[in-house]
């Protein structure tokens, strides 16, 4: 665990990873907005090993819809195959993630001893009802930070 401004620190370390989780905060300003875009994600790209994954926490799909297929749609501009999924988290309700690489196949068992997840549940994650489904987004960069619009968009009439 690296306690740092991602985006510089990423930017002056050598090195990759197997798997890499980009837990942010929402992009609730441009300063946390600049994390979610294909400047960063292509950063976070030249980092990450062959072969593997990254999972960037992408905000609700169910109360940020459009916020959160922008971050969708910027993985995939930044060179990423992406597979979007999401979960219900008892203190955030239903979040969204995604699962952001070359390459990647659902696992046909997962280990023993796993509370909440079987491996029956797995594809459950990846597949959306009507009311989250894609909708049209565009893609987060430095220079428009759409992102930031989107989220406070979304998020005004629930969080007041």
């Amino acid at each position: 665990m690296i306690n740092d401004d991602a985006f510089p620190w990423l930017d002056r370390t050598e090195g990759s990873w197997d798997f890499i989780v980009a837990d942010f905060p929402d992009p609730t300003n441009f300063s946390l907005g600049k994390l979610y875009t294909t400047a960063f994600y292509r950063l976070l790209k030249r980092h990450l090993a062959v072969g593997g994954l990254a999972v960037v926490q992408s905000t609700s799909p169910m109360f940020a819809r459009q916020s959160y297929w922008c971050i969708v749609e910027t993985l995939k501009e930044a060179g990423f195959k992406t597979w979007p999924y999401h979960v219900y988290v008892p203190s955030f309700g239903e979040w969204g993630y995604t699962l952001a690489g070359e390459s990647w196949q659902p696992p046909a068992r997962l280990p023993d001893g796993l509370k909440f997840l079987t491996a029956k549940a797995v594809p459950q994650l990846f597949d959306f009802p009507a009311d989250m489904q894609p909708v049209r987004a565009e893609v987060n960069r430095l220079n428009n930070q759409v992102l930031v619009e989107y989220y406070e968009r979304d998020w005004k009439d629930i969080a007041r």
